[in-house]
């Protein structure tokens, strides 16, 4: 599966302007099956959701599915959505067929206060897409490695996110951690720049084998970040390390 992480600066709080800078990275791309976009890619991470929420009828999840439609891959990314008076950091799988899956995010960072103004996700979401089974997660989740347990038997990891500059050792440690107890693949997809409120970000990027080798390594530059990974080698090395066989059996309780 050939797949593309955009890795960008964000507009504070200007949905258009964002997607008109993803547009042009994606229509610059070579053909691809998979394209990823960081946590809340058309407003970068705000704790002001009513100011710039969108509905799921909204203009970005149309906009997500005709880049999906002109690529003819899916697209991933995570934006603001209101639902039923409630605000939701919600990471959206859009097929190119149209078909949106979405996942909302159940870990949120109270660091900064998105647990006072975001409503928690409660269930995993899990994928099926060219034969890949992908697990989709967001940003501070990376921390809790319990709910990101492979008990699925799922092949991929997708994690989006704002993780500023002073944590990104960690944000690296966490993601190699992840490939290598899941035995998957991980791709980690962060933006860079400043936000309104001064954060630094830094990118790091970076997708990693079910052995913990870097296929892209981090760095901190703008730009789409292209790697092919391949389900033929990740069989064969859950066929000569079998370590899920051993792993524990457990179920997550809600809150």
């Amino acid at each position: 599966m050939k797949v593309a992480l955009v890795q960008a600066p964000l507009i504070w709080h200007d949905a258009e302007a964002n997607r008109r800078y993803f547009a042009q990275k994606i229509d610059a791309l070579d053909p691809v099956d998979l394209i990823v976009l960081p946590e809340m890619f058309t407003t970068g991470f705000t704790m002001e959701p009513e100011v710039v929420a969108e509905k799921m009828s909204g203009e970005t999840v149309l906009w997500m599915q005709s880049m999906a439609l002109a690529k003819n891959a899916a697209v991933v990314g995570s934006i603001v959505v209101e639902e039923d008076k409630k605000y939701y950091n919600r990471l959206l799988f859009v097929r190119p067929t149209g078909m949106v899956e979405y996942y909302d995010k159940r870990h949120l960072f109270t660091l900064a206060g998105e647990d006072k103004v975001y409503t928690p996700g409660r269930d995993k979401l899990i994928v099926d897409y060219l034969g890949w089974k992908i697990c989709l997660l967001i940003c501070y989740d990376l921390r809790f490695p319990v709910f990101s347990r492979n008990a699925e038997q799922y092949d991929a990891l997708i994690y989006v996110a704002n993780w500023p500059k002073p944590r990104i050792a960690a944000w690296d440690a966490l993601l190699k951690a992840r490939a290598i107890e899941n035995v998957s693949y991980v791709m980690g997809v962060n933006r860079v720049g400043k936000d309104a409120n001064q954060h630094d970000y830094v990118g790091h990027s970076q997708i990693i084998d079910a052995l913990g080798s870097y296929i892209v390594a981090p760095d901190e530059i703008e730009g789409v970040l292209r790697a092919e990974i391949s389900k033929t080698e990740l069989v064969a090395t859950r066929n000569k390390f079998a370590f899920l066989d051993d792993r524990d059996g457990f179920t997550v309780q809600p809150d």
